[in-house]
């Protein structure tokens, strides 16, 4: 069996690995896992997953002489961790195991391991030892898996409540009970994991919205099956392999010219900052020249951080010919002059970077969304998920209630790649694909960081690069520069996005100059 994948949580990208992973709604794991059981001479997954689990278990706990608590819900969760139990019984664990269905209810497979649970001398409880939660070495959590979808309550809440108390360090099996596979929302109430093992493929909810919190450090396991071969995926992780391959290492025969020409049009009165800011980014992640555009009476003429900037009003950067990527938005405001600036920026033929108050706009404008529809160049839009409400009319809850499916229906409806910000950022793209960042810290919320990450975005497409390798670079780097300025200082509190601009640069030059065909 292959080595196993792991992510870490808070700070994800620490040991993400070179290769992007494959990820998987429930009812794509649903389509895998019978491709998996019509195969000729198929394994028994869930024995196969059992056993994993009962591995990882064993690894966590290290000393055969603590006990372990598995929780055994009323489907094939339950019957994923009978299997557990089974294994750590026969080594010598002592094992205690809740109950909480019926055997008449259990699907073949669940049967078949309750039985097997039964065979070996181990015992069926229908509730843990009473106040003895905290003396576990381990709990093993299979109460719900990926079928979950309507809220805990009663019974398994009170088990829930009771698990999240304890002291004893939680091991999930597939997803933390509770926790939405495809979305990462909390359904009612949820296991707190220590540990998740998550079986076949990553699933979205386990690396976006509340996922990272509640499971823990990921582990994925492909149970020995060929997971993308039974089923190509939509989705896929965005690992720090895509840095090395966004640019190619600069030829000695360069110049400016050669690394492209970007605008920035925003800074509006009282958020010239954020234009700057944007810039700044761009400069440092590579572009050859940036010209920064500024709508309010109170732009600078000089860039006193920044010398090497070219500061120009809107409608200059907004008429120039020799562009490579505009990046629009940044401290724009949403005035008339606003308005016409966005009006300007979409009827132009060159690939467009929408961000902050041009999105809201757009969301306000249907003129503007049937030009943005319209574009033929490459357009890329950064919406947080309160912008993306406004994009897509509706409340910020209902973006957040399944981002993947939210960012999939705005690449579409406005024929552009879109990076719905967040933890676990959704890039998606107009023909249904998507991928997931893995990388960022809380950090990363504080004012400034998403001029940064449109500034990086634009850079990297002056460059050379296309709109969604350049969208997946900028969103994975972003998280990197934030992870490498929380290892710097100790935690993530206080970290500025002018600190992530400088990591960025560091980054990505040690990325695209650690290859073999570097100069």
């Amino acid at each position: 069996m292959p080595a196993p994948f792991k992510l870490h949580s808070p700070s994800m990208s620490q040991l993400a690995p070179a290769a992007a992973l494959p990820v998987y709604r429930t009812d794509e794991i649903r389509r895998i896992e019978s491709l998996a059981h019509s195969a000729a001479g198929s394994p028994r997954l869930m024995e196969i997953a059992g056993l994993v689990g009962a591995e990882l278990a064993r690894d966590i706990i290290a000393d055969g002489g603590k006990s372990v608590l598995v929780m055994a819900g009323p489907g094939n969760n339950g019957g994923d961790a009978f299997v557990a139990a089974r294994h750590l019984k026969q080594w010598w664990h002592r094992v205690s195991l809740v109950f909480t269905g019926q055997r008449s209810k259990l699907s073949v497979d669940a049967a078949t391991a309750f039985d097997a649970w039964g065979a070996s001398g181990g015992e069926v409880l229908t509730d843990p030892p009473r106040g003895a939660l905290r003396s576990f070495g381990l709990i093993v959590d299979g109460l719900f898996g990926v079928g979950l979808e309507r809220d805990i309550s009663g019974r398994h809440a009170e088990l829930v409540a009771a698990v999240n108390a304890s002291a004893a360090p939680v091991l999930a099996l597939d997803v933390p009970s509770g926790l939405h596979a495809d979305s990462g929302r909390v359904l009612g109430c949820a296991v707190q994991a220590r540990h998740t093992i998550t079986f076949i493929a990553a699933k979205p909810g386990l690396l976006t919205l509340d996922g990272p919190d509640l499971c823990g450090d990921l582990h994925v396991r492909d149970l020995g099956l060929n997971v993308e071969a039974l089923l190509a995926p939509k989705g896929r992780t965005i690992a720090s392999a895509v840095l090395s391959a966004v640019l190619p290492p600069r030829r000695l025969n360069s110049h400016k010219g050669t690394f492209g020409s970007l605008g920035i049009v925003g800074g509006a009165e009282g958020m010239t900052g954020a234009a700057l800011l944007a810039a700044r980014a761009a400069l440092e992640l590579g572009s050859g020249r940036v010209y920064a555009g500024f709508l309010g009476p109170d732009a600078p003429r000089l860039d006193f951080g920044q010398p090497e900037l070219m500061l120009r009003s809107v409608q200059d950067v907004l008429a120039m010919d020799a562009l490579d990527c505009l990046v629009l938005g940044p401290g724009l405001s949403q005035s008339q002059a606003a308005t016409r600036c966005v009006e300007q920026a979409l009827a132009r033929d060159l690939p467009l970077v929408i961000d902050a108050d041009a999105l809201n706009l757009i969301g306000a404008h249907g003129a503007l969304q049937d030009s943005c529809r319209a574009r033929r160049s490459a357009t890329v839009i950064t919406p947080h998920p309160a912008e993306a409400g406004r994009l897509a009319g509706v409340s910020t809850g209902e973006i957040q209630n399944d981002r993947v499916r939210s960012a999939l229906w705005l690449a579409q409806r406005y024929n552009a790649v879109t990076a719905l910000k967040g933890l676990g950022t959704v890039v998606a793209m107009p023909d249904g694909t998507y991928d997931v960042n893995t990388s960022g810290n809380p950090g990363l919320s504080s004012a400034g960081m998403g001029d940064v990450l449109s500034g990086i975005l634009g850079a990297l497409i002056a460059q050379g690069a296309s709109a969604p390798l350049a969208t997946c670079a900028a969103v994975h780097l972003h998280g990197l520069a934030a992870d490498r300025c929380r290892a710097r200082q100790g935690g993530p509190i206080g970290i500025t996005a002018s600190e992530v601009i400088d990591a960025g640069r560091e980054l990505l030059n040690k990325a695209i100059y650690a290859t073999p065909d570097a100069r």
